[in-house]
């Protein structure tokens, strides 16, 4: 069995190498570092966070469904 994973330090560990090192059928393979920009969603998520959520505060749930409805409008 393969797990494809990103690059977070806590996936190379040393606690998560000794695991799968006990565990022989299952191999680790990491994505590329940056490929998550690859996938589309990733690029659309940078674009809404950075136009509905930076740097806004909010006071209630009613204040995100705002931002959130302005960022998809545009």
């Amino acid at each position: 069995m393969w797990i494809v994973t990103d690059n977070p330090s806590s996936h190379n560990s040393l606690s998560t190498r000794t695991r799968l090192e006990d565990h022989p059928r299952i191999h680790h393979a990491f994505i590329p570092v940056g490929a998550c920009w690859l996938n589309l969603q990733e690029g659309w998520w940078r674009i809404f966070r950075k136009a509905a959520l930076t740097g806004r505060p909010f006071a209630n749930r009613d204040d995100i469904t705002y931002a959130t409805t302005l960022a998809t409008d545009q």
